[in-house]
């Protein structure tokens, strides 16, 4: 029997603390789960922001954050929406924001810096939160992340038993393909930018190609990939609270990513499983 394994990364593969500025009442909001306050507005877009952080805290924070985006020529991905809006939608409302200013990004930097200091950061992404019925940027976003322990010994024990791992995150992608140079994953098993519906996609074209696919994720922007997969893994060894959502469709609670190799080796030894419920 074919296996292959789909992993998010943030909280299941790398352990990360975000945080974010809420620009309309100028708080920081230390250790937010991001995708959690996207989806608790329909009106709400996560995107990531492929800023160059030493670049960005060197500019002037009284900038505009959308003038610094634009003099600098940067895009953006989306990461997560409950919502089909195009991109075109998103960057006329991103490039035309004119209450976030570059301080209140440079604000998030700093705080990760400061709390991931003693951590070897393999990943540092930026991004903010576009309210779409407000027109304007409603948040600023930056995480930090770093490999839980035992990560890399689960891809080393997982391409030992000959089962594939890919990732399918909305992190950015070359942020993601450092992650996986350090964790032994190739990087043609990488995407990257990936949203809820996109991650479903994904899942669902390698179960052309596999047996069984299981979906590896801890938040709600991975619960259409969990639902779509063969089976689906929650994994809550990132503290916080999750949406019950999750632990229903949920084949497996796990506490710790390595525990996803005894799964995987269950099921090579059973040969065969049946089918979730559609």
């Amino acid at each position: 029997m074919s296996i292959a394994v789909v992993f998010d990364s943030a909280g299941t593969l790398l352990n990360t603390y975000r945080v974010a500025k809420d620009i309309a009442h100028k708080k920081l909001l230390p250790g937010i789960e991001t995708t959690t306050l996207t989806f608790s507005s329909p009106d709400r877009v996560l995107i990531v922001l492929p800023v160059h952080s030493k670049d960005l805290m060197a500019t002037g924070g009284e900038m505009l954050l959308s003038e610094y985006l634009i003099a600098k020529d940067i895009g953006f991905g989306v990461s997560c929406t409950r919502k089909i809006i195009t991109a075109e939608d998103i960057g006329d409302v991103l490039y035309t924001d004119e209450h976030a200013r570059v301080s209140d990004l440079q604000e998030c930097i700093r705080n990760v810096w400061s709390v991931c200091k003693t951590e070897s950061m393999l990943t540092l992404n930026s991004g903010a939160i576009i309210n779409m019925a407000d027109k304007g940027i409603e948040f600023t976003i930056t995480a930090g992340g770093w490999p839980f322990d035992g990560a890399k010994e689960v891809v080393t024990s997982l391409h030992r038993m000959g089962v594939p791992m890919y990732i399918a995150s909305g992190d950015r992608v070359t942020k993601l393909e450092k992650m996986a140079d350090h964790l032994g994953i190739p990087r043609d098993r990488v995407y990257g930018v990936a949203t809820p519906s996109v991650k479903a996609q994904i899942v669902n074209d390698l179960r052309q190609e596999y047996d069984r696919v299981l979906m590896v994720g801890d938040g709600i922007n991975d619960l259409a990939a969990m639902r779509t997969a063969d089976i689906a893994i929650l994994t809550i060894q990132q503290p916080g609270d999750r949406p019950e959502e999750l632990y229903r469709v949920a084949d497996h609670v796990v506490n710790n990513v390595s525990d996803v190799v005894a799964i995987v080796q269950a099921l090579l030894r059973s040969g065969t499983i049946s089918d979730r419920d559609d």
